[in-house]
Order: C-alpha cells, then sequence, then structure tokens
C-alpha cells in the first residue's frame, strides 16, 4: 500500500511538472517579426501624478519578436489623448519584455513634477500580468488591475499587435 501511494504521488508531481513545462512553451511567431500595435489600443493607470484617480489615454506599443520566439522586446510605447496627463509619461527601463506566459517585465514610466499642479510620478521597473490570445489579425494582450511599484497601477490595458500570434 506504501509503494501504491509512492507511485500516486509520483505520478502526480510527474504529471504537474510536465504541464507547467508545457504551459511555459508557447512561443511567438513569426520569428524576427516587428510590429506595431494598432490604433486603438487603450490604458488606464492610476498615479501620484492624478492623484490616485484614473487616467484614460491611447498607447501604442513597437518591438520586436525574438528570432526564437521565445519572447518579444517592446521597444517603444507611446501614450496620447484628450486628457492633459497623457502627454506627460516618460517610459523606462525599455525594452520592456513580453513572455508568451503572460508577462511583461520592466514596465515602468515617470512623470516631471510642475509645481504646484502636478506631483512626479516614479514607477516601476515591475512585472505585470498580462493576458495574451490570437484574434483575427493579430495577437492582443490586455492586463487589468497590475500594480506598480511607486504606487502605480495600470487598471486596464488592451493592444493588438497585427501579424503576430502566440503558439501554444
Amino acid at each position: 500500500m506504501k509503494s501504491l501511494k509512492t507511485l500516486v504521488c509520483v505520478t502526480s508531481f510527474a504529471l504537474c511538472f510536465g504541464a507547467a513545462s508545457m504551459a511555459s512553451a508557447a512561443t511567438f511567431s513569426p520569428g524576427g517579426a516587428t510590429f506595431t500595435t494598432n490604433a486603438g489600443g487603450s490604458i488606464t493607470v492610476k498615479s501620484p501624478s492624478s492623484f490616485g484617480g484614473a487616467v484614460t489615454c491611447n498607447i501604442s506599443f513597437t518591438g520586436t519578436v525574438r528570432a526564437d520566439g521565445s519572447a518579444a522586446d517592446i521597444t517603444a510605447a507611446t501614450v496620447s489623448g484628450t486628457s492633459q496627463l497623457c502627454s506627460l509619461p516618460h517610459m523606462t527601463n525599455l525594452p520592456w519584455v513580453l513572455s508568451p506566459a503572460g508577462t511583461v517585465t520592466n514596465v515602468g514610466y515617470t512623470i516631471a513634477a510642475i509645481p504646484p499642479l502636478i506631483p512626479a510620478t516614479n514607477c516601476g521597473p515591475s512585472t505585470i500580468a498580462v493576458t495574451l490570445a490570437n484574434v483575427t489579425g493579430g495577437a492582443s494582450l490586455g492586463a487589468s488591475n497590475q500594480p506598480l511599484t511607486g504606487g502605480c497601477t495600470v487598471q486596464s490595458l488592451t493592444v493588438t499587435a497585427p501579424g503576430v500570434s502566440v503558439v501554444p
């Protein structure tokens, strides 16, 4: 009976380890592709500069899928919008690394203080969890309620990278 319990435990461990390995085996395709996310990308953040209030802006990422598809490097992020705060962020710690397993590392940005109107913001570098999905024409990336060091939160993020897909 003891050997049966041991066998069941070892088998369970092997199955869990194998499932975890398969989950991280996702890749991006095609390797080496460059991308700029479609117009219509949106980000809502809370920061010290907004006094903790949510600010929604347009966002676009530019990057390159690594040759082996193991990650994508986000080399630029452009923010715009009708709120005056949308023109102030300076992205830091680029490139940000997008993993097909669902994380973006090195995420950060600063906003210089404009006394007495706007306090400074210095958020990141942080790793945030993202959702990835294949959609018509590309791969969508989303995030929800992801904290950054320095008192910021990515409340929501949605962008689509045309011509890129996630291969499970």
